[in-house]
């Protein structure tokens, strides 16, 4: 399947996107990131989006691991392997081992998860099929976070759903490693 929104230009994107895209390349080891050369296109919905998702990525209460293994089991959840591929690469960044990166896709049942992270990988589930939580799921995930983190935690799932949809419906192909 072919792209349905080819990345911009720097005359489509601005200068400053397409700088932002190259370091975020550095980053993860790869070509500019496509999704950012995409979304660019539409400048102040661009610029508005980032400032979101960098906020719960680098800017939020929970810590930077857990905030990976979510994203991952929304990636897998959504059968979305540009969102997989980027945060694999990012996670080990945040301090997931290649094993736990393997058992994202095992499931929150999966042997040597700790606590933790089973409860929140359950609750992704959980929206992810649901949309909503059931009390148990609920009364689990509170016990290991406060008001404001299950806040996040939700628009966390809520926003890697969105984005994974952004990439299917756009057809936005994985992106290349950095020779």
């Amino acid at each position: 399947m072919s792209t349905r929104v080819p990345p911009g230009s720097i005359r489509d994107v601005g200068v400053l996107t397409r700088l932002f895209a190259a370091l975020a390349g550095l980053v993860t080891g790869t070509r500019s990131p496509r999704l950012f050369l995409v979304l660019g296109k539409h400048r102040p919905l661009f610029r508005g989006w980032l400032r979101f998702a960098g906020r719960l990525m680098l800017g939020g209460l929970l810590p930077r691991r857990e905030i990976e293994l979510v994203i991952l089991r929304v990636a897998v959840l959504r059968n979305s392997r540009y969102e997989f591929e980027q945060h694999r690469r990012l996670g080990r960044r945040a301090g997931l081992e290649p094993a736990d990166v393997d058992r994202v896709s095992a499931g929150p049942d999966a042997h040597g998860w700790r606590e933790r992270e089973r409860v929140l990988l359950r609750a992704t589930d959980e929206l992810h099929a649901e949309q909503d939580f059931d009390h148990a799921t609920w009364s689990a995930l509170r016990e290991h976070l406060d008001e404001r983190e299950a806040i996040e935690f939700c628009m966390l799932v809520g926003h890697y759903e969105m984005l994974a949809t952004t990439i299917t419906a756009l057809r936005i192909p994985v992106d290349e490693p950095r020779k």
